[in-house]
């Protein structure tokens, strides 16, 4: 069993690139100065936490974050956590992938699992991806760990260990989910 007691996933901030608004995926933007400000938030609420582990993107703009939140401690970079190849939606905003490719959209926007980004990830395989950096933590002997990554990676490790879909606008840009293991053995969210 594994001996993950406590894992809080965290959102990169704001880059330079406008990720709240753009699909940057593989394409590695940095930090914008509201991403820092993000970052620096990120680190005052989470400076109760203690981590034996921290696990990043190899984006920069997660482990950058990483480094901020964590005051320069020792960061892995998981190669399974970066966010999905957006193909050619990359660095478009939502209207302007709807106004290119409709069909594709809305096939996008139905969650289908074998959905193919055109020129870029399939869905499925970039769930498989992520899941297997999961499996890395949790066959590691850390018990508290933070994940720096991105929204589409932070979802499917929740979603994995909860069993439950989470709200589409979560995470934020600079937000974190806690996720715990609970007294049956299984994991819950905490508030």
């Amino acid at each position: 069993m594994s001996r993950l007691r406590r894992l809080v996933l965290l959102r990169h901030g704001e880059t330079v690139g406008q990720s709240s608004i753009r699909f940057h995926g593989k394409t590695d933007v940095a930090l914008s100065d509201e991403g820092l400000a993000h970052a620096h938030a990120a680190r005052l609420a989470l400076r109760q936490e203690v981590f034996d582990r921290v696990v990043a993107s190899p984006l920069r703009r997660a482990w950058m974050s990483a480094m901020i939140v964590t005051a320069g401690a020792r960061v892995e970079l998981e190669s399974g956590f970066r966010e999905v190849d957006f193909g050619r939606w990359e660095g478009l905003t939502a209207e302007e992938i709807r106004a290119r490719d409709p069909a594709p959209y809305e096939q996008w926007q139905a969650k289908e699992p074998d959905f193919a980004y055109p020129g870029g990830e399939i869905r499925a395989h970039f769930k498989v991806r992520v899941l297997e950096g999961l499996t890395r933590i949790e066959q590691s002997p850390s018990s508290r760990v933070l994940v720096v990554a991105h929204k589409g990676v932070i979802r499917v490790i929740a979603e994995q260990l909860l069993g439950a879909s989470m709200d589409d606008a979560r995470p934020e840009l600079g937000e974190s989910v806690t996720i715990a293991r609970a007294l049956d053995g299984g994991y819950c969210l905490v508030r």
